[in-house]
């Protein structure tokens, strides 16, 4: 047997093996990888993603009000002294809608001031759905590209924020705000900052 066959036979076998380690490791690595997620899934809580934000100031920003509203909102409305809760949301977000009512009874009973980003939504949209879910925001802001959103660090909504007296987001919370978050954690904070 020639030299040349001899390289071209173990060239062949070298081959064979990387084909074979191939098909094995990259289904293997996928089933790795996704029973790690799906573990995560199940276990983890998502409401306990970290935020980089916290005790950091708000981001500098200035959104405009949707249509027939007075009060758009910047970040200088976190410069007034007074521990309030950012809301965000959007006309088009299902479980938006499910926390609606709570925030009005909040608005309604003047336990925290609570201010709006109208994330990623028509200002047309957003203005009717407030018409007809009512309006317990001091101030909304049209996120209309989702930028502030980002700079906020938003994840997906509704999530909401409590913002202390010096403008410094101290609190971060995804998904829908229920009774016992509003009676175990937000409120209590926001009475913890107060003093």
């Amino acid at each position: 047997m020639s030299q040349d066959s001899e390289i071209e036979k173990h060239s062949a076998q070298r081959l064979k093996k990387t084909r074979v380690l191939f098909f094995i490791l990259v289904p293997v690595s996928f089933i790795l990888l996704a029973a790690i997620l799906g573990f995560q899934l199940l276990t983890g809580d998502p409401r306990s993603i970290p935020s980089a934000l916290i005790d950091k100031p708000v981001p500098q920003f200035s959104l405009l009000p949707p249509p027939g509203f007075q009060n758009g909102l910047s970040h200088k409305d976190f410069q007034k002294g007074e521990i309030v809760l950012v809301n965000v949301f959007a006309s088009w977000c299902g479980p938006c809608l499910v926390e609606h009512p709570l925030l009005m009874d909040l608005a309604r009973n003047n336990e925290v001031k609570i201010y709006g980003i109208n994330y990623k939504d028509s200002p047309k949209n957003s203005a009717a759905w407030l018409e007809q879910y009512g309006n317990p925001y001091k101030g909304i802001g049209s996120d209309l590209d989702g930028r502030v959103g980002i700079d906020w660090g938003v994840y997906g909504i509704p999530e909401s924020f409590i913002v202390d007296g010096d403008g410094r987001i101290r609190f971060k919370h995804i998904g829908i705000l229920t009774k016992e978050d509003l009676s175990e954690v937000v409120l209590p904070l926001i009475s913890e900052l107060s003093k």
